[in-house]
């Protein structure tokens, strides 16, 4: 997979943000960059040749402080972000994905699959289906599935649809990025635990989402969603501090130039900190960890129009930055 480096027009909200970053055919390092796209490296001004992105989110409550500093001081030696390679921002150890999060998304899922025999108008059928997902946000809990590491890949690369992929499809989201180690927390705590957001784009192969020869399992979604680069994450984690309301973003994804998705975090079922604090209630998160919060409606599906060879893929998330990338066919023998 190819790195291709940030465009001039990827800032984000707040004094900076982290990445990881290389210069070409070097090694990765940790940095802060600033919306005015230079570099601070940041194991030379925290003198730690060790340092990476999740040893900083690990320590995040005191490596705050010090990044805000950095930010602020003008003296400090720094270098244009054009001259290195931009990756995926964090390497996570767990990667949870919330499914079915957005209410009019789900709506035209449920429009769309309406029984032979249902003779309803489509208002009707919207009108019921509204009715179900302001009971769902009440009354029930978010859907959360595992992703794998290894899916993950930078926000630059090429990303490559395997030739057993019949229909790859996009899911932009907004991706929230753990900061403290978080066990059973409340909605109310959910947040203080966040270091900070960034944008994913969870692909899935809608052929391999259920299970053909054994349909009564359910779903597949290490098939369907964990080919390696089917995730596409970053370019930079901005700092919680810096996005005013989570839940209040406008996730937009544009294939070869076309608006596919555009739609606000608001119309999230669960928003981010009743997702945030499901998963705790389960599992320990840990620093560095991401929680993915959902796709909007505009899906592939939805269009009729799947991923192919050549496609380019822009998605922003307000605030977060842009992140571009372009579909390869794979290579078979």
């Amino acid at each position: 997979m190819s790195v291709k480096p940030a465009p001039a027009s990827a800032l984000f909200a707040g004094p900076f943000a982290l990445a990881t970053l290389s210069a070409p055919n070097g090694p990765a390092f940790p940095a802060l960059v600033t919306p005015d796209a230079q570099v601070v490296e940041l194991r030379a001004a925290f003198d730690d040749d060790r340092l990476a992105i999740r040893s900083l989110l690990e320590n995040w409550e005191a490596a705050l402080p010090r990044l805000e500093a950095l930010a602020e001081d003008g003296g400090q030696q720094r270098k244009p972000l054009a001259d290195y390679q931009v990756h995926a921002p964090v390497e996570p150890r767990q990667i949870f994905q919330s499914g079915a999060n957005y209410r009019q998304h789900v709506i035209d899922l449920h429009v769309a699959h309406r029984a032979p025999d249902d003779a309803r108008s489509e208002e009707e059928r919207r009108a019921e289906a509204a009715e179900i997902m302001d009971r769902r946000a009440a009354e029930d809990l978010p859907y959360v599935f595992i992703g794998l590491p290894s899916a993950i890949t930078g926000p630059y690369d090429d990303v490559v649809l395997p030739s057993w992929a019949e229909k790859p499809d996009w899911e932009l989201e907004l991706a929230a990025v753990i900061g403290r180690p978080a066990y059973q927390l409340s909605a109310d705590e959910a947040l203080d635990h966040v270091a900070g957001y960034t944008i994913a784009n969870d692909l899935t192969d809608r052929t391999t989402v259920f299970r053909r020869d054994m349909p009564q399992i359910g779903t597949d979604w290490l098939r369907s969603k964990n080919a390696p680069g089917f995730t596409p994450l970053g370019p930079w984690i901005v700092p919680a501090a810096s996005v005013a309301d989570p839940d209040d973003l406008q996730v937009t994804l544009k294939l070869n130039g076309e608006t596919m998705q555009d739609e606000s975090t608001k119309d999230m079922i669960f928003n981010v900190a009743r997702v945030v604090a499901y998963v705790s209630q389960t599992a320990r998160l840990l620093p560095g960890d991401v929680v993915l919060t959902g796709s909007p409606a505009g899906n592939g599906m939805h269009w009729g129009r799947l991923l192919r060879d050549g496609d380019v893929m822009e998605g922003t998330v307000t605030g977060l930055g842009v992140q571009r990338t372009r579909c390869v066919a794979e290579e078979t023998s």
